[in-house]
């Protein structure tokens, strides 16, 4: 048997984004795939990755004081890291940029390790998050997370093998009330409009709300703005769900409807269909729902997708599009001419690399880069690509640069002199 480690320490969204890396590996000759995750998503995953090995690690000290952090995290670990260092491992994948994972990473011979290592005492970066960190200096062109996750094998399955298509199960509308950054959500008031729009043109049968604990209030506004003959099918299942209460939920519904958020990529992963709104520090090409079958709407304008930390100087303008009075007829018709400014709406689908949005109302400016882009990316990654966009990218040199070549040639055993 071959053991692989995929070190997964990031949130909700994050843990359902590793699927494509998760898949590839499961699908090698002898492939025991082990998952390590954050204590709070231990359920979670075993549920999402039934065949894997789940190790469970306090990664984020929620509720834990600052003095008390390193304790927690490094002194209460130690068992977790102690069972994990005992397993002989052919692969470990390395996916977070943080302090946590960097330790985790001294447990093993480096050689082995894809992403983030250590190595006597020095913290490394391999070639392609250090790509990765440099194309991100240009959002509008990225490359979805499940993909980049992905690209760390050469081997990875086809992307229409990851999630099934989207299909309507028959139960209804979920509304996601909120994600954990605020401005990539929308107002109850604006949601509420949204939601009654969509259950009337779909004869909704019933609307759930879903959130967290945190949530149960905005659910509650949201239901006050809602038409009475909506209310009376909604029921506010904010804080109310566990882990399998959630999947069971989010995988009989017909739609949900929702900003960018871990919910939303469950939903993919179920193949229930997402209505996603994009805003903000949210941009489709990096976070979009995986898989056929799905919709986003997203915000356009000069200064997205903005950095959710930065204060916003234009008053959240990128909000404007949804609250537009024209909004809910384009929702009900998905006429282009009925498209409200600054917004682009696309279609999920894929192309030789993976993951790609389709426009059909609004104006994509960007895409004849992101094709060259993406083209420039399936070639190092030793993927045919047979889609459109056969022009050279511009950006090549400051993406790969000659250390990260330099750098591959010696670990295949190539080595350089002044001559």
């Amino acid at each position: 048997m071959k053991h692989y480690l995929v070190m997964q320490l990031a949130r909700f969204g994050d843990l359902i984004q590793s699927k494509r890396l998760v898949a590839t590996l499961m699908r090698r000759d002898t492939a025991v795939v082990h998952l390590c995750v954050d204590n709070s998503l231990k359920s979670l995953a075993e549920i999402v990755y039934p065949e894997a090995v789940v190790h469970a690690v306090a990664a984020h000290g929620t509720g834990v004081k600052p003095a008390e952090i390193v304790r927690t995290l490094l002194l209460g670990n130690l068992p977790a890291f102690a069972e994990l260092r005992q397993i002989e491992f052919s692969e470990v994948f390395n996916l977070n940029f943080s302090p946590l994972n960097f330790r985790l990473a001294a447990l093993f011979d480096p050689e082995i390790v894809h992403g983030y290592k250590w190595r006597n005492g020095q913290d490394l970066v391999d070639t392609w998050p250090s790509m990765a960190m440099r194309w991100s200096r240009n959002r509008r062109i990225g490359l979805n997370l499940v993909d980049f996750w992905a690209g760390y094998c050469r081997d990875m399955i086809p992307a229409a093998q990851v999630n099934p298509e989207a299909t309507p199960k028959g139960g209804g509308i979920g509304v996601v009330l909120a994600g954990r950054e605020s401005r990539r959500s929308l107002p109850p008031e604006v949601l509420a409009r949204i939601t009654a729009t969509l259950a009337a043109r779909d004869h909704a049968p019933q609307v759930v709300l879903l959130g967290g604990q945190s949530e149960r209030a905005t659910g509650r506004a949201m239901m006050r703005e809602l038409p009475p003959r909506v209310q009376a099918v909604t029921r506010n299942l904010a804080g109310q769900t566990d882990w399998t209460g959630l999947v069971e939920v989010v995988g009989s519904l017909d739609m949900v409807i929702t900003p960018d958020t871990g919910t939303m990529h469950l939903a993919a992963h179920l193949g229930t269909p997402v209505l996603a709104f994009f805003l903000s520090s949210a941009w489709c090409f990096e976070t979009g729902p995986y898989g056929m079958g799905h919709t986003v709407y997203q915000a356009q304008a000069p200064c997205l997708p903005c950095l959710e930390t930065v204060p916003c100087e234009y008053g959240v303008k990128c909000l404007s599009c949804f609250d537009d009075p024209g909004f809910p007829r384009f929702l009900t018709t998905g006429k282009a001419e009925h498209c409200p400014d600054g917004l682009t709406a696309f279609h999920s689908g894929f192309d030789d690399l993976g993951m790609d949005f389709t426009p059909f109302a609004g104006t994509d400016s960007e895409r004849k880069t992101r094709q060259a882009f993406r083209k420039f990316l399936a070639d190092y990654l030793g993927q045919k690509w047979q889609a459109g966009g056969q022009e050279p990218f511009s950006g090549a040199e400051r993406i790969f640069q000659a250390r990260d070549w330099m750098g591959e040639a010696e670990a295949n055993g190539y080595r350089f002199t002044a001559d």
